[in-house]
């Protein structure tokens, strides 16, 4: 378990910036399955010790990093956004290509098998992201939240494996390309988040 230290203390912002990035540069030359704690607090030139102070393992070390490198990214894109619209899902979708670009490229020799260790936390990051453009009231309303709820993960589950694969099959168009082409599929999943839920009418009994 992880002793938890005043986060606040620049010494450990300092300490845990550098125990990252001795992970980054580490990740870049194994792959994941063979660096060992005592490979990242040596890079990092501190003792076992001092890592287990701030993490509790090579995966939180990892979740960490991807993480703050995901909100970054995505904060980045969302900036000056205030609803939930087609810019906005075009906005979050680029910035999950642009994750997705640099993952690969941070994690050159384990993008493919850190796969399934970091994908659920980050699917979960957009599921928050887009619900948090989504009306309150809405959100408070009883009959629409889990509705609400389950279009957010069909739409973030959809936008990420969508933007994984390709990143997957080498990006042979660009992410810009990419989210134009395939923005039509994901606003057909959206639209139940941009408006009210549409009226069905039964043929049977209207006549028709």
């Amino acid at each position: 378990m992880t002793f938890k230290k005043n986060e606040a203390d620049p010494r450990v912002i300092r300490t845990r910036r550098l125990l990252q990035d001795a992970f980054a540069s580490l990740i870049q030359e194994k792959d994941f399955e063979s660096i060992t704690v005592r490979d990242i607090a040596d890079r990092a030139t501190v003792n076992r010790a001092t890592f287990y102070a701030h993490f509790a393992d090579k995966f939180e070390i990892l979740e960490s990093r991807l993480t703050e490198s995901f909100m970054t990214i995505i904060n980045r894109r969302i900036s000056g956004h205030e609803i939930l619209n087609e810019e906005t899902i075009e906005s979050i979708f680029l910035g999950i290509c642009d994750f997705h670009k640099d993952l690969s490229t941070m994690c050159k020799r384990s993008y493919k098998p850190l796969g399934p260790v970091f994908e659920v936390q980050i699917k979960e990051k957009i599921q928050t992201i887009i619900l948090s453009f989504v009306d309150k009231d809405k959100m408070l309303s009883s009959p629409n939240a889990q509705f609400l709820n389950t279009a957010s993960l069909i739409l973030s589950w959809g936008m990420y494996g969508a933007a994984y694969a390709w990143n997957n099959e080498g990006r042979l168009i660009s992410a810009e390309s990419f989210v134009k082409q395939t923005m039509p599929l994901v606003m057909n999943g959206a639209k139940e988040l941009l408006g009210p839920r549409p009226v069905l009418i039964d043929n049977r009994t209207s006549g028709g």
